[in-house]
């Protein structure tokens, strides 16, 4: 762990990422990338040095409340949150301005917080969203190693539907040759269902490589799936986008699942709702 001075917190879209790296040691991760010009060990997590009151600082200059997101490049939730309390600290001044909260994570220990989200919920909106990429647990021990196992997900989206907190799933990246089966799928889609997610977010069933993230994957794929490199290599070659040859006949269960129970599936209505602020004096919905 080190600590980096930054000028600013929130982006033009009013993102934020309070680490920069990650303890979790999943084996696709795409934040290991080269293009994001880190620096550092991927493990050797950056702390923003008082993130907190930047974004004190910054919700106090926005003219009106909006939603804000946190999640997309580093786990707001690594273990060293447990430690330090930064995201807590950011979602009790999201709560205290009345701010809305679109948060993205893989961890349990999102319930340490629930009494905020729940807070959050009933002033603006705050909508939870969880990685989901296998229901084997065995094989998530393997390719998401150091954080909670998707069971353990399932039950923080429970407990999240118990609490009325409108939650999504991102059903990505899938594994070619690993993660991309019926069965795989009908395990999650069966989270889902129970779970009662609005929402699931799948960008085709396969995944992303490129420089970074390509070297540690490969690595991995030698350590635990004896022969998968080469095959990778062979089937994709240099490409960035590495669909699993299963993709349409997954594809269209999903599509079909996802009418049935009434689970909304479109990118662009899915975005709309997680940027879409809504203040406690309007009635919640998925297409408010």
């Amino acid at each position: 762990m080190h600590f980096a001075d930054y000028k600013t917190i929130l982006s033009a879209k009013n993102g934020m990422n309070l680490y920069r790296g990650c303890t979790h040691g999943c084996i696709y991760c795409d934040s290991r990338s080269a293009c994001y010009q880190m620096d550092h060990d991927f493990e050797d997590i950056e702390v923003k040095r008082n993130a907190p009151q930047m974004l004190e600082t910054e919700l106090k200059c926005r003219r009106k409340p909006c939603m804000i997101g946190t999640g997309a490049m580093t786990d707001p939730y690594i273990p060293l949150e447990e430690k330090l309390g930064y995201t807590r600290s950011c979602l009790e001044l999201i709560d205290h301005y009345g701010f809305g909260l679109a948060i993205q994570t893989k961890s349990a220990l999102i319930l340490r917080d629930l009494n905020l989200l729940i807070s959050i919920n009933k002033k603006a909106k705050c909508v939870v969203q969880i990685t989901m990429t296998t229901a084997d647990e065995d094989l998530c021990r393997i390719i998401e190693p150091k954080v909670s196992t998707t069971f353990e997900r399932f039950q923080v989206l429970e407990k999240m539907r118990d609490a009325g907190i409108p939650t999504v799933v991102w059903l990505s990246p899938i594994l070619p040759y690993i993660n991309d089966t019926e069965e795989n799928l009908d395990g999650i889609l069966d989270y889902c269902i129970r779970s009662e997610v609005r929402a699931i977010l799948n960008f085709g069933f396969g995944l992303t490589i490129r420089e970074g993230n390509r070297e540690y994957l490969y690595q991995m794929l030698d350590r635990s799936f004896p022969g998968m490199k080469e095959k990778y290599m062979r089937t994709f070659g240099k490409a960035y986008i590495c669909h699993s040859p299963d993709n349409e006949k997954l594809a269209r269960k999903l599509r079909s699942v996802c009418k049935d129970h009434n689970i909304l599936l479109d990118h662009k209505e899915l975005f709309d709702y997680l940027q879409r602020y809504v203040s406690q004096n309007r009635q919640i919905s998925l297409f408010d």
